[in-house]
């Protein structure tokens, strides 16, 4: 089915800088465009992954996290968090897993964007990386059903982050999606977003394959451009609706990327 939901809120939690530019910023950039507060989580700083003579994953951690604020300023994120877990180490671990409940119950996300734990195989030249799938496993079990369930990690009460269980929550997948996102409007920003990144793009622009990404993920649909997900929902349109939960209507927030307090 395509897909012209727009959510209040949306939250990515992705293992690098650079993953959420490669797999959701089309959507994320077109949920923003029409007033959702949008929230990047990192779980690491990407430091290991430039390398060169001479870098050290002090400076590697610098770059990668001011290459991600750029991209999420272009997409339009209304903040960018970065949890600092080692990279390259990953792991879907009890304290990640409590990490990500408070900030998904401090900024109270409708919708959570990961990537799919099950992929492992990509054709015949790429393994998923073990982060990629970490991560993605940790936001899981995260969002339910430890969010949601106030007796769990019962001392963010005290903090006033309340338990919250997001609405929805997007999988993004490399094929056989089941809801697509018309990003025709706003590829090119996601273009944009990548080239951010130039400590991994160097000399290499990725308009050309990121197009031809889109376009299959589109074929059969009426757009032209199109990323796919997996959508799970959590919590029904009828009970959501006469919960207290805000309406993108009654949103009065910002955007543009800011720094956190873990930033």
């Amino acid at each position: 089915m395509t897909n012209i939901y727009i959510p209040e809120s949306a939250m990515a939690i992705v293992a690098h800088p650079d993953d959420i530019e490669f797999s959701c910023a089309g959507t994320l950039a077109r949920w923003s465009q029409a007033g959702a507060r949008i929230s990047f989580m990192l779980c690491t700083s990407g430091d290991v992954g430039i390398d060169e003579p001479g870098m050290t994953r002090m400076k590697a951690t610098e770059i990668r996290e001011e290459e991600e604020r750029q991209a999420a300023n272009i997409i339009g994120a209304t903040e960018v968090i970065f949890l600092r877990e080692p990279d390259g180490l990953l792991v879907a671990s009890l304290e990640l897993r409590k990490k990500l409940v408070r900030e998904i119950r401090r900024f109270r996300p409708e919708v959570v964007i990961c990537g799919d734990p099950t992929i492992v195989w990509a054709g015949d030249d790429y393994i998923n990386h073990p982060d990629h799938r970490a991560a993605a496993t940790a936001a899981l079990d995260a969002v339910f059903p430890a969010a949601g369930q106030s007796h769990l990690f019962e001392e963010f009460a005290d903090e006033g982050f309340l338990a919250h269980k997001p609405r929805k929550v997007y999988v993004a997948v490399w094929s056989a999606g089941e809801v697509f996102v018309n990003i025709e409007e706003t590829i090119a920003l996601k273009v944009d977003a990548l080239r951010a990144h130039r400590s991994q793009m160097r000399d290499w622009d990725p308009e050309q394959m990121v197009r031809q990404w889109a376009t299959e993920s589109a074929k059969g649909k009426e757009m032209l451009y199109a990323e796919a997900y997996r959508v799970v929902t959590l919590v029904d349109d009828e009970t959501w609706e006469r919960t207290s939960y805000p309406t993108k209507n009654q949103a009065s927030w910002g955007t543009g990327a800011k720094r956190s307090p873990q930033t």
